[in-house]
């Protein structure tokens, strides 16, 4: 039996977008890759801001090593959808978001139309390998935890 769906009141962090037309699928409901899109730019909107990764010159990028998503219910053009957002677990190189999409406005009672998780590995730059989080990262990271 699945659980149910979360609820937006789960969530330390929530952004809203608006989706295009393009977001659809033939079957009249924003496409599986467009929700991957939404939980990407919500991430890393907020390792940018928050954690300060520097995306384009940084000595440290954030790669996504792992992703899943439950669907509950549909979203559709052109409504505006409600990425929330709380990080999971944090290890010494990476760390697993959990994010829920909803249709807005969402109140904080709202269901979650669908749930993911994204899983995150932070590296040199110019080896990819591992490095441990620093500080700053750190603690925007925790600042997140739901």
């Amino acid at each position: 039996m699945r659980p149910p769906p979360s609820r937006l009141s789960d969530y330390p962090l929530s952004e809203t977008f608006t989706t295009r037309w393009a977001d659809n699928d033939v079957y009249g409901h924003i496409n599986n890759a467009a929700y991957y899109g939404f939980i990407d730019t919500a991430v890393n909107r907020y390792m940018i801001a928050r954690a300060g990764i520097d995306i384009h010159a940084g000595p440290v990028i954030a790669l996504v090593v792992e992703t899943g998503c439950r669907y509950h219910a549909p979203l559709s053009f052109p409504q505006d959808v409600v990425v929330a957002l709380k990080v999971a677990r944090i290890g010494t190189s990476s760390v697993t978001w959990h994010a829920g999409l909803f249709e807005a406005p969402a109140g904080p009672g709202a269901t979650a139309a669908a749930e993911a998780h994204f899983t995150h590995v932070l590296v040199a730059r110019d080896t990819r390998r591992p490095e441990p989080w620093p500080d700053q990262m750190r603690d925007a990271l925790a600042s997140a935890m739901g």
